[in-house]
């Protein structure tokens, strides 16, 4: 195969640039992505990392090449580009972006029509049998062209009418956009809001110099955090780097969980639509669905992964899904996440209520967490074995690696996709309980 097969993961292409993926590489996937979906037209989008243009140039003459038009959407964030098939009926998408990873990587986010995204077994390995295969692809007679479309304005209509604007008020904020996607995307958006919003790195730059554009790491927030405090700054939000997550820190610079800005959405949706559906991954806190059925609404417990949770919401017609990871996906988006939106619907849920972010998420949140912890182990098979076997008094199941509930707490424990690593998360009703619980399991798991 003249291609690494490893950079077909789960959810995504991905690999270091230009060792695993370069101009070669892509230019087999666009033609390889047209023998697969049949498209006629294939949008595509580019973060701003220092290989996406280069990257660009060889796919989309792969997508011509195999006679599929491309629309060229420039630099846009990775909900833009799903925007932008839904809203414009494109036959698929390609979001050239390795997101919140370091910035030796690229890769390429794929969906096919309404934003429906390709996973490993659906579609992403199919692509890459037809590239291990490439005689068996037929020639197109005639090649495809490339046209430039600009979604800006568009797209921030779109994500502005998940809210009433004249409800906003006008909060002092710090976003830090990483130097990624976010400091093209929001100042459209923004330019309509009346905030006070400071803004840190929003110069987009493939480099990186300032930090990671990989929020969901504490360390990564230090800057945001400083500007918090120095300000007196009723909140920061962050993104990462193709700024289709997003992460809220409070005044004290404490960051949210995702599965936290996910409750703060869902209360913000109830209150509007009440009854609804409304998805969340096992790793989120109990606090998450406790809250939906509260406020009267019907929570779907699901396992991880966008290109899981979407054809989820679609089957119950969900109209919000959250992730821990901090992803968000609106039914009204054609099922696909948006960090933006996410963050606009909190803006206004923070507005109508008028009270501070941390007290807010204090009154639905009484539970403590021992976030994800990973451990190389050298059989995930025999571990996840051993820790059932221990923990068998527990309610068990297996939708996504090990779950097991008791009263006074519960964990998850499953495998990462792409190393031999396990990955723990433990939430309890006490800290005491948390602490005993999480060592207990890590000294199996370590030993």
């Amino acid at each position: 195969m003249s291609i690494d097969p490893s950079i077909f993961k789960a959810y995504d292409i991905r690999g270091t640039y230009p060792e695993q993926l370069n101009a070669d590489t892509a230019h087999k996937i666009g033609y390889a992505l047209v023998n697969y979906l049949k498209p006629k037209v294939v949008a595509v989008g580019r973060d701003m990392r220092l290989s996406s243009d280069e990257l660009f140039e060889s796919l989309a003459g792969g997508i011509n090449s195999a006679g599929a038009d491309v629309v060229d959407l420039g630099r846009i964030s990775t909900d833009g580009l799903y925007f932008a098939v839904g809203q414009f009926d494109y036959d698929g998408g390609v979001m050239i972006t390795a997101s919140h990873n370091p910035k030796q990587y690229n890769g390429f986010k794929i969906c096919r029509r309404e934003a429906v995204p390709l996973s490993g077994q659906e579609g992403l390995f199919q692509i890459r049998k037809f590239i291990e295969d490439e005689d068996a692809m037929p020639k197109s007679p005639s090649p495809g062209n490339i046209v430039r479309k600009d979604i800006t304005r568009d797209y921030a209509d779109h994500c502005l009418s998940f809210i009433d604007i004249s409800k906003v008020k006008p909060f002092n904020i710090v976003i830090d956009a990483g130097n990624g996607m976010a400091g093209a995307t929001l100042p459209p958006v923004l330019d309509r809001l009346p905030l006070n919003a400071i803004r840190l790195y929003f110069e987009l730059d493939g480099s990186f110099p300032n930090h990671p554009a990989s929020p969901i790491e504490v360390e990564n927030l230090v800057d945001l955090q400083k500007q918090i405090e120095t300000t007196g700054a009723d909140f920061g939000v962050a993104f990462d780097g193709d700024a289709d997550r997003m992460f809220l820190v409070d005044k004290q610079g404490v960051q949210l969980g995702g599965d936290m800005v996910t409750a703060l959405v869902a209360k913000s949706l109830l209150a509007k639509n009440p009854g609804e559906t409304i998805l969340y991954n096992l790793i989120c806190s109990r606090a998450l669905p406790e809250l939906i059925e509260r406020l009267g609404g019907h929570a779907v417990r699901t396992r991880v992964g966008h290109a899981l949770i979407k054809p989820l919401m679609k089957k119950h017609n969900a109209i919000f899904g959250g992730e821990h990871s901090g992803h968000f996906y609106f039914r009204e988006n054609w099922f696909a996440d948006s960090g933006l939106i996410a963050f606009l619907v909190c803006l206004e849920l923070l507005s109508v209520e008028g009270r501070p972010l941390s007290e807010m998420v204090r009154e639905i949140d009484p539970y403590f967490r021992s976030g994800e912890i990973n451990t190389r182990v050298d059989s995930i098979r025999d571990k996840i074995a051993q820790v059932k076997s221990a923990f068998a008094s527990g309610q068990q199941d297996e939708i996504d690696g090990l779950t097991v509930q008791y009263d006074d707490f519960w964990f998850n424990l499953r495998p990462s996709n792409t190393e031999p690593l396990l990955r723990l998360n433990v939430e309890a009703k006490t800290r005491e309980t948390l602490k005993t619980r999480t060592e207990e399991l890590l000294k199996i798991i370590r030993a």
